[in-house]
């Protein structure tokens, strides 16, 4: 039985827009999978101690019956087919898919943690995701991430629109 996750993408390098675009299109055509919603495109400084261009994110949710390992497994392949180099950490990057949230999974080993560890601490990941799912509580805690994102006292976020959403055969 398919289930929910939910995935950051970011570019900050290039032609962001169709990076993500790019990535969503990859998502979207894994086997077992189908896109089910699409925040707008966000405006977002860059974090971390390197001097690099603003970013564009966004968070979609997905349906899927991959596991989660194979779902990453995916995101990375993707990642590195869109040419994403990871020589500085935080660093620039063509496209950056992460995995957010896999339905009310909780996963940590070598290679995965579910929910991811940042997430809540970030409002390039909490503004989109709470713009497509306003309702969502993090898995762990309980705690609503919108109550994540009033934390955060603001958002240098700054919508820019929708994303060209990939036509699957």
């Amino acid at each position: 039985m398919p289930e929910r996750a939910y995935i950051a993408i970011g570019s900050n390098l290039g032609d962001r827009r169709a990076y993500l675009e790019a990535g969503l299109k990859e998502v979207a055509t894994l086997p077992n999978t189908r896109l089910a919603e699409v925040s707008q495109a966000y405006e977002t400084p860059p974090v971390g101690p390197v001097a690099q261009p603003d970013f564009l994110n966004a968070v979609f949710a997905i349906e899927t019956s991959l596991a989660p390992e194979s779902l990453l497994a995916a995101l990375l392949a993707a990642e590195k087919k869109h040419q994403r180099q990871r020589r500085i950490h935080w660093g620039p990057r063509t496209l950056d898919l992460d995995l957010l949230l896999y339905g009310e999974r909780v996963v940590e080993s070598a290679d995965l943690t579910l929910p991811h560890p940042h997430m809540h601490e970030r409002s390039f990941v909490l503004v989109p995701l709470c713009e497509i799912t306003p309702h969502l509580r993090h898995p762990v805690t309980g705690q609503p991430f919108a109550a994540y994102l009033a934390a955060l006292n603001g958002s240098e976020a700054k919508a820019v629109g929708s994303l060209a959403l990939p036509a699957i055969p």
